[in-house]
Order: C-alpha cells, then sequence, then structure tokens
C-alpha cells in the first residue's frame, strides 16, 4: 500500500468520490493502475447496489429539469432510505442527473430509464450512475416516478426540504419566470385537486352539493334558501380546490386564473409531486 502515491489516491478519489481507504485498496489492487482501479470500485458499487436494492426507500426529493431551447421539461421523485442522505450533495446531485436523463432521453418507463446510456457518459448506463451514489453513501436509491411535458413554457418549484415539487406548464408569446415561479410555489402550498372544474367528476360535484344541501336543511330554512346555501357553499368549495379558481396567494384579490389572463398565459398543465405520495 505504500507504493501507491497520494497524488494517485486523490485522482482515483476526484473520479470516483470514493472513500479514501477504497480508493487505496482498489489502486493495490489495480498494482497502481488508475482505469483498472476505477473498474475495480464502480464493480465494488454494483455489488453494494444489489445487497441494499431489497431495502425500504422511505424518504427522497424531487427534482424538476427544463430545456428553454427544446420546450421539454420533467419533474422526478428520487428515493432513498433515510433523511439526512435527502440533502447530501451526492444525492442532490444524482437526482439532477437523473431527471436531466428524461428530458434528453424521454424514456417510457423507470425500467427503460436505467437501463439507458447516461447522458453525461455514453459509454455506462443509468444504472451505473445510481450505483456509484450507493457506494458511496452505502443507502438503496432509485429513481421512484416522473413525468416528462413538451411544448410551451415552463415553470418549477422545489420546496426547501425537496420534499414537495411543482412544474407548470402553459402557452404563450412570452413568459414571465416569477409568474410562474409565484404560481408553482402556490400548487405547492394549496394542493389543488384539479386545475379547472370541467375535471372534476360529476359525481364528485353531486356530492359536495349534497353535503351542502342536507346541512342547510337542517337548519329549517325553506327548500328555495337551502338551495342558494347549497350553491354558495359548493362555490366556496370549488374556489379552494380548484387551481384556477383559487385565490393566488400573494394577491387574494385575484384568482390564479385571472393572474395567468393578466400575464398573456394560457394554462396547459400541472403536476405536484410529494415525496410518497402515489399519483
Amino acid at each position: 500500500m505504500s507504493a501507491i502515491s497520494a497524488g494517485v489516491v486523490k485522482s482515483l478519489r476526484d473520479r470516483t468520490n470514493a472513500p479514501m481507504m477504497d480508493c487505496k485498496e482498489a489502486l493495490v489492487e489495480a498494482k497502481g493502475d488508475l482505469e483498472v482501479a476505477v473498474a475495480i470500485l464502480r464493480k465494488k458499487n454494483a455489488a453494494i447496489q444489489a445487497k441494499k436494492g431489497e431495502r425500504e426507500t422511505a424518504e427522497g426529493r424531487i427534482a424538476f429539469h427544463i430545456d428553454p431551447a427544446a420546450k421539454i421539461a420533467a419533474l422526478m421523485e428520487v428515493r432513498c432510505e433515510s433523511g439526512p442522505v435527502i440533502n447530501s450533495e451526492h444525492f442532490i446531485s444524482l437526482a439532477n442527473d437523473l431527471v436531466a436523463q428524461v428530458v434528453v432521453s424521454n424514456p417510457e418507463t423507470l425500467e427503460a430509464l436505467v437501463a439507458q446510456p447516461f447522458h453525461k457518459d455514453p459509454s455506462r448506463k443509468v444504472n451505473d450512475r445510481i450505483a456509484d451514489v450507493v457506494g458511496l453513501i452505502r443507502e438503496n436509491m432509485k429513481a421512484a416516478k416522473f413525468v416528462r411535458l413538451q411544448g410551451g413554457h415552463f415553470g418549477s418549484y422545489i420546496h426547501h426540504d425537496g420534499t414537495v415539487g411543482v412544474l407548470i406548464q402553459v402557452e404563450g408569446a412570452k413568459t414571465d419566470e416569477q409568474v410562474l415561479r409565484d404560481i408553482c410555489m402556490h400548487i405547492a402550498a394549496k394542493n389543488p385537486l384539479v386545475a379547472t372544474r370541467e375535471e372534476l367528476s360529476k359525481d364528485v360535484v353531486d356530492k359536495e352539493f349534497q353535503i351542502a344541501r342536507d346541512a342547510a336543511a337542517a337548519s329549517g330554512k325553506p327548500a328555495n334558501i337551502v338551495e342558494k346555501i347549497a350553491e354558495g357553499k359548493v362555490k366556496t368549495w370549488l374556489a379552494e380546490n380548484v387551481l384556477l379558481e383559487q385565490p393566488f396567494i400573494k394577491e387574494e384579490k385575484k384568482t390564479v386564473g385571472e393572474i395567468l389572463n393578466g400575464a398573456g398565459l394560457k394554462f396547459v398543465r400541472f403536476v405536484r409531486y410529494r415525496v410518497g405520495e402515489l399519483s
């Protein structure tokens, strides 16, 4: 081990981020050959990944990537095992690389994603990139879900702890990035059920009407008054749950729809991810 210089060990660490002792051991095994040592470390990381693959990934973070020139954006949830890891630079970098991969390579499934050539190094697979970080941090990690949107303009927001992320897609001659970010923050905070009332099923709306009617009828008011009260309550419910009808959190005298219209933007779609939520 003494025959391996500190400079060579540092070079290997700089390339792989592996612990110093692991780098030394790999270089000794490789008889000082840097490329062979890199391969040894990658093989070791793959073995660690396989061993930890069945462990539960209950924590994670949301990441986004937007390519304005190509008019493509993606939002992704990446999972790990423990809370402290979600804020580590290596895990954040991995999440950013994986969501960028979705934008660049357009995988149809998670399985297809990890089998693709990694966009930053096509000689390796995406799964190899994941294995590198698994080997470094010693936790199971995986992409849990993603969405890829194409066309128009995009806004995004990731909560400070990485557990909630929002992507919004709009159309228009030009875009206001701050307005879109603010609306994404609104979505993160208010968690609307849908974007427009047309997206709500008739059964859901009818159920809210019935709940409101029953509550108003219990007061003994006449039927015509009961109906008006029910309509008012349903209108309030819609304003609480339909994005474009919600009062905008930074300017509550206007709805989100009015803010978008004022900016010359037409709403297309939003996606809100929270770590651990089913979608």
